[in-house]
């Protein structure tokens, strides 16, 4: 289906009006969207802690639960989504680290394992958890640059898509995402953070 963008901020307010139709038009149309903004962000991991249609579904389910939420637009909504896919894998992070640890551990057969491929890494965990704790330090700094962080590393968001998801320039975004990247290197202790 090919949609505006003001056809999406149509639906996502006539969604939160509590129209049902509008909910059922507005899955196919952002649906690409958000598959997409999974598989970005999914790139960039090694271990893949969830796979693209797994993190969508389970994103879009999380934002449907908002019934509160007014989304003023289609990058407004974005912005959310890339929020929301953020808090999986970093909820997927956490886990993977309890398990480590020994927490809820369920008997398993080698048929059960072999028949799987590997959710996440230890290191992919503490790489999400380490960047998440980050970013939260950031966001007490400075919180612009921490929600530009996010839509670039766990929305997959572009340049432009992340300026007009924030609400600023492009030329602020640049700035913000060099100043944010040394921030974040500094704060991990790496040298680069992409």
């Amino acid at each position: 289906m090919d949609a505006t963008a003001g056809d999406v901020t149509i639906l996502l307010r006539e969604w939160g009006a509590g129209s049902r139709d509008a909910l059922d038009r507005l899955v196919p149309i952002v649906y690409d969207e958000l598959r997409c903004l999974a598989r970005a962000r999914l790139r960039n991991e090694q271990a893949r802690p969830l796979k693209t249609t797994e993190l969508v579904h389970e994103a879009w389910l999380r934002l449907a639960d908002l019934r509160s939420a007014r989304f003023h637009d289609r990058a407004h909504f974005l912005a959310m989504a890339a929020r929301m896919m953020r808090r999986l894998l970093v909820e997927h992070a956490r886990a993977r680290h309890a398990l480590k640890r020994g927490g809820g551990a369920i008997a398993v057969t080698l048929d059960d394992v072999l028949a799987e491929e590997p959710i996440m890494d230890d290191a992919e965990a503490e790489r999400i958890a380490a960047l998440d704790a980050a970013l939260v330090r950031l966001e007490e700094v400075d919180p612009r640059q921490a929600r530009i962080l996010e839509q670039r590393y766990f929305g997959g968001l572009s340049l432009e898509e992340t300026a007009e998801a924030v609400g600023v320039s492009l030329a602020t975004v640049k700035r913000e995402l060099r100043f944010g990247r040394a921030w974040l290197a500094t704060a991990l202790g790496a040298e680069d953070v992409g």
